[in-house]
């Protein structure tokens, strides 16, 4: 893994997460906030646990601790809202990914987990974690977009590639 994977990953999630808030943003605050069977009790619950994932990984990988605090609900009532911080967090992940070289990916992370547990990953491991569980989170979000009528169609990464500018490719 290099630097530049990275970036691509985090282009391809940036775009995806967009897409959603594309479609978030067209449907009803009933809806948003409407309980479902889904992980994350709703629409918004869904999408705020996506942002407070990427936003916990990058303060640990920072150095400023592990999952020490979590995003309200509350605090985003509305789709804008919540696209208004995810695009904060957007770019403070850019800013840390862009300070970042080849070698410190292969960097070790350590950090104890909720229960207490050490764990050791790679640098990129923890990066790729983050996309990955995001893709999750993001198919169950489009499943509920989708029945109330707002799919966000396919966002897959190949889809993402095809729609990259061409200087990207």
């Amino acid at each position: 893994m290099n630097i530049e994977d990275i970036r691509d990953m985090y282009a391809y999630n940036y775009w995806a997460n967009n897409r959603l808030l594309d479609r978030a943003e067209k449907v009803t605050l009933e809806q948003f906030i409407a309980p479902s069977t889904h992980s994350f009790s709703s629409l918004q619950g869904t999408l705020l646990h996506n942002l407070d994932a990427e936003w916990n990984w990058r303060l640990l990988l920072q150095g400023q601790g592990v999952f020490q605090t979590e995003l309200q609900a509350a605090d985003f009532p509305t789709p804008a809202a919540l696209r208004e911080r995810w695009q904060q967090e957007e770019q403070a992940m850019w800013a840390y990914i862009n300070g970042l070289s080849d070698a410190d990916l292969a960097g070790v992370v350590r950090y104890h987990n909720e229960e207490g547990v050490l764990r050791e990953r790679l640098l990129w491991h923890c990066l790729y974690h983050v996309v990955n569980h995001g893709m999750q989170h993001r198919s169950e979000a489009a499943a509920l977009l989708t029945l109330y009528g707002q799919s966000p169609d396919d966002i897959d990464f190949t889809m993402f590639l095809n729609e990259r500018p061409a200087q990207q490719k």
